[in-house]
C-alpha cells in the first residue's frame, strides 16, 4: 500500500487559513502520523506538501475531517 500523501495548498490564505493549514500540519505530526513534511513549490498559486503515513487511511481521515471542520475545502487537497 502506498504511503505517501501529498497535500496541495494553495499559497494565497488569509489569515485564518494559513493558522488553520499550520494547526491541520501540527495535528498530523502531534498525532504521529508523520515526523516531517516535505515542501515544495508548485508553480504561482500552490504548494505541495508531501509526507509518508504508516496509518495512511487514517491520516486521510483526519485530513478530510479537519479540512471539512475548518473549511479547507479549496484551500487544501489530497494528491495522493
Amino acid at each position: 500500500m502506498e504511503k505517501t500523501i501529498r497535500l496541495k495548498i494553495k499559497k494565497e490564505l488569509t489569515r485564518e487559513q494559513e493558522k488553520q493549514v499550520i494547526r491541520l500540519k501540527g495535528a498530523l505530526i502531534g498525532q504521529g502520523f508523520t515526523d516531517i513534511i516535505h515542501i515544495s513549490d508548485e508553480g504561482e498559486e500552490h504548494y505541495i506538501n508531501t509526507f509518508l503515513a504508516e496509518s495512511h487511511a487514517e491520516a486521510l481521515s483526519l485530513i478530510a475531517a479537519y479540512r471539512d471542520e475548518a473549511r479547507l475545502e479549496g484551500v487544501v487537497s489530497v494528491l495522493s
